[in-house]
């Protein structure tokens, strides 16, 4: 793979709060990744930017931590400091004993806020950047961008074909080229992308960050991100007969993908991110956690953005589904989709309306239908929502990593990765040792540990997937 100068522009596409970190992220990457791969740097400070915790003792980024932990030292013009509860509000937080310790810590520090009303924190939870991965917050008339997150309305789509295993056991090969040839990731841009009526939106011209944004944004739909992004085809298992969909139980072909709102969702997290870091002072360790009033200009613009790029992520997914059912001479006879990292006005049981946070939180409002992955070689859970108040109505949105990145790739082989593909009969394209399953948490035991949250009406078993590198 060629390997690319980086340069300040480069990174300046990533969500950087402020221009003291980008500036100490450009030194940290000329000194110590001047010979590395381009969009492998970039994706590694994109994960530094989501997941910090993960860098805390690597001494590459221990300067870029520091600035991101502390907000500049002068106080612009407009600008409330604000400060934080003795202690934390109470919150319910479900298999506390798998979860580590920072994402503890960071969600104690979000019930702190003066704004918070509520939280839960899922079983899949580990520490973040701002609100904890698995986080869930309720807040008063205020939204955090860093609570909603970099890849704003990042989603699951699944889509169920009529057709039995044997189509893919006897197509394997074709249906790896399929996905091949009909998904881009990371860097890629999509060849021929298709127009929506989503760029039709006066947002993009309402909002000046937006209009920046929309020629990129044209060019990206229909792609999927890198990281854990995904998009892969396996069995799905109908259990139930009572079903939403009227599909009989049994076995079909399935397509899941996972992917989110692209640079266009990363822009409008980092220029709002640094914004609210400017109109809100909030104590060092809880600075990311800075919001807009939504009485405000502010507040309102972020929200209208916010908006537009969860639509994005969901026309991102229909391309894909699109392109992909046209190769097969096929049409979905169902379809499930869900979303995280995003925002909901809601309200609680007593009629209060609040600003709900689901960071890496499925919604699992009473009927409401979505799909929690597990990892490549385990299943994906079909699941309703049961309505649960406690959870404010949530669910977890995956297994959770166990492992950082840094960690996974460091520790497991090549070898050793391709050996427990081979014994679940799983074909991977792409996809680097930081994704090994061994990364992830038990995704049974993260289901048993939300059993009163969601009822699981199928099963979805990978076989083929793609992912970026």
């Amino acid at each position: 793979m060629r390997k690319q100068k980086i340069r300040g522009k480069d990174l300046r596409g990533l969500p950087f709060p402020d221009a003291r970190s980008l500036s100490i992220a450009v030194n940290t990457a000329r000194q110590y990744f001047k010979r590395g791969v381009k969009s492998e740097v970039l994706q590694l400070f994109a994960d530094v930017l989501e997941n910090p915790g993960n860098y805390k003792n690597d001494e590459r980024f221990q300067k870029l931590l520091q600035a991101l932990e502390t907000p500049p030292s002068q106080v612009e013009t407009g600008s409330s400091f604000q400060s934080l509860g003795a202690v934390p509000k109470p919150y319910r937080a479900y298999g506390l004993e798998s979860i580590e310790q920072g994402a503890i810590d960071q969600m104690e520090t979000a019930m702190r806020l003066p704004i918070t009303v509520d939280g839960a924190l899922m079983p899949d939870a580990h520490q973040g950047y701002g609100l904890p991965i698995g986080g869930v917050l309720a807040t008063e008339n205020a939204v955090i961008p860093y609570g909603v997150g970099v890849d704003i309305g990042c989603r699951m789509c699944l889509s169920v074909f009529d057709l039995g295993p044997q189509f893919l056991t006897k197509n394997k090969d074709k249906l790896g080229k399929t996905l091949f040839e009909n998904t881009a990731f990371g860097w890629q841009e999509v060849d021929r992308p298709m127009d929506d009526p989503i760029f039709e939106r006066r947002e993009f011209s309402e909002i000046p960050i937006l209009k920046d944004l929309k020629h990129k944004a044209s060019r990206q739909i229909g792609s999927s991100g890198s990281g854990n992004h995904f998009v892969e085809f396996g069995i799905v298992e109908i259990l139930e007969e009572d079903n939403p969909w009227g599909v009989a139980p049994g076995r079909y072909l399935g397509l899941l993908s996972h992917s989110g709102s692209r640079n266009l969702g990363a822009n409008v997290a980092r220029h709002y991110t640094r914004l609210a870091r400017t109109l809100c002072k909030l104590p060092k360790g809880a600075s990311q956690l800075a919001w807009l009033d939504l009485n405000t200009q502010e507040g309102q613009e972020y929200w209208k953005a916010m908006t537009l790029a969860g639509d994005y992520a969901s026309a991102c997914h229909h391309h894909i589904h699109k392109r992909i059912a046209r190769a097969l001479a096929e049409q979905p006879m169902m379809r499930v989709e869900n979303h995280h990292n995003f925002a909901w006005k809601e309200n609680l049981p007593d009629g209060k309306e609040v600003i709900v946070h689901r960071k890496g939180a499925t919604p699992a409002k009473k009927g409401d239908l979505g799909i929690i992955p597990g990892s490549m070689i385990h299943p994906g859970f079909i699941v309703r929502g049961k309505g649960r108040v406690e959870s404010l109505q949530s669910a977890s949105h995956g297994a959770g990593r166990q492992m950082s990145r840094r960690q996974a790739a460091g520790s497991i082989t090549r070898h050793a990765l391709e050996k427990v593909l081979a014994e679940h009969g799983v074909q991977l394209m792409g996809g680097g040792l930081d994704e090994a399953p061994i990364a992830y948490k038990d995704i049974h035991q993260v289901m048993d540990y939300q059993k009163d949250l969601v009822e699981v009406l199928g099963l979805f078993h990978p076989k083929i997937v793609r992912m970026d590198k």
